[in-house]
Order: structure tokens, then C-alpha cells, then sequence
């Protein structure tokens, strides 16, 4: 058996760190646990994470990412409205964080220092960008970004209620979700008849325009 990439490595500890980072906070400590519990050396293992916290907390969220993809793959959203994908996808990213809820709140304490906002911000954005593109979503013009800027705003107000949520599955939280979820794709129907008929009512003006002010 060939020896695991750097990459491979950082994959794994990713996997495990969040169980030790939730008593040990994402600390050398957590670092080292998680390298033990994997079977990699802990010299290594530093290397892997030479970024400290930050990146301990980036690889976890990047294994979230591709986790998510992977419990909910494409032939089971190939049935699905938007709607129905968006929710799935951010269900399934609930489903993997819950159990590691104290690891989250050590991780949220450092992303929301001041000198972290725009690490935080990217994490934000590539999670959104993720689900979008896994619920097929092709937009490469402004609706590129006014997608993703939304739904990073509903999936990290979602992660906050996750916090605060005692109901039993987090029923409470997934009932936020779907309000949440639901406001946003009003938006979008109702953008998407004021993008359709822009044309129309600036021909409608243009031409009003003219009557008053008749070309010389």
C-alpha cells in the first residue's frame, strides 16, 4: 500500500478533528489526537495544518463540502425541484455538523475575530457555491453572485439557530431553514418577471420619452 499524499492526510484529519477539537479546542493538542486516532505521525500532521486554527477549521468545512455532495449525489436530486435540492443540501450539511456542535462553536468563536471576517467570508461563499452547483445552477452573470450572496446569508443564519436548537432532529431548525428557503425563491420569482419585462418597460419609457421630447 502506497503511502498517503499530503492531501490524503489532511483529508483524514479533517474527518477526525472535530471530535477532539470539541474538548480540546482547534489547537496543536486537537491536531496531535487526531493524528493518533489516524494512524499519521503528528510531525506530519503539523505540516498538513501549518496555518494553525484557521486552516484546521477550513479543512473541516472543505470535508463538509465534499461530504455533503457525496449524501446527497446527483441521481437522487435528479427528481427535484431547486427548491427541494437547496434544502437537501443544506440538511445534509446539518446532518454531518450536529454531531460535532461544540467543535462548531469553538470554530465560530475564532472565525468571528476581526482579523478572521474575511476567512470567514470565503467559507461562507464556497459553501453557497457548492450547493449551487450541485443543484445544477449554470449562472455566470450577475445572478452568479446574488445566488450565492443569499444563500450563504440563509445557510449561516441557519448554523446559528443550529446552535441554540433543543428540538428532537432539530426539527426547529430545519423548520427556519424552509421559511428561509421559501422567502428567497419568492425573490427569485418575482426578480425573475422584473428581469423578463426591464426590456419592455424601457421601450415603454424610451418611446414616452420621445413624445415629450421629440427628436430635432
Amino acid at each position: 500500500m502506497t503511502d498517503p499524499t499530503l492531501d490524503e492526510m489532511r483529508e483524514l484529519l479533517s474527518a477526525e478533528l472535530p471530535h477532539h477539537a470539541a474538548f480540546d479546542g482547534w489547537t496543536p493538542v486537537a491536531l496531535d489526537l487526531a493524528a493518533q486516532a489516524t494512524g499519521i505521525d503528528p510531525a506530519i500532521a503539523s505540516l498538513a495544518f501549518s496555518g494553525g486554527a484557521i486552516e484546521m477549521i477550513d479543512g473541516w468545512f472543505a470535508h463538509i463540502d465534499r461530504a455533503m455532495l457525496a449524501a446527497v449525489p446527483p441521481q437522487q436530486m435528479a427528481t427535484m425541484k431547486i427548491r427541494q435540492k437547496i434544502a437537501a443540501l443544506i440538511e445534509a450539511r446539518i446532518d454531518l455538523i450536529a454531531p460535532d456542535i461544540e467543535a462548531l462553536r469553538r470554530a465560530l468563536a475564532i472565525l468571528t475575530l476581526p482579523q478572521n471576517l474575511p476567512h470567514t467570508v470565503k467559507l461562507s461563499w464556497r459553501a453557497a457555491d457548492a450547493i449551487w452547483r450541485a443543484a445544477g445552477d449554470t449562472a455566470t452573470d450577475f445572478n452568479h453572485y446574488s445566488k450565492r450572496t443569499l444563500l450563504a446569508g440563509i445557510y449561516t443564519a441557519t448554523i446559528m439557530a443550529m446552535l441554540d436548537d433543543q428540538s428532537e432532529g432539530l426539527a426547529e431548525t430545519r423548520a427556519f431553514l424552509g421559511r428561509r428557503i421559501d422567502g428567497v425563491m419568492r425573490f427569485e420569482k418575482f426578480k425573475g418577471k422584473f428581469t423578463h419585462s426591464a426590456p419592455e418597460r424601457l421601450s415603454l419609457a424610451r418611446f414616452l420619452g420621445r413624445l415629450r421630447y421629440p427628436a430635432v
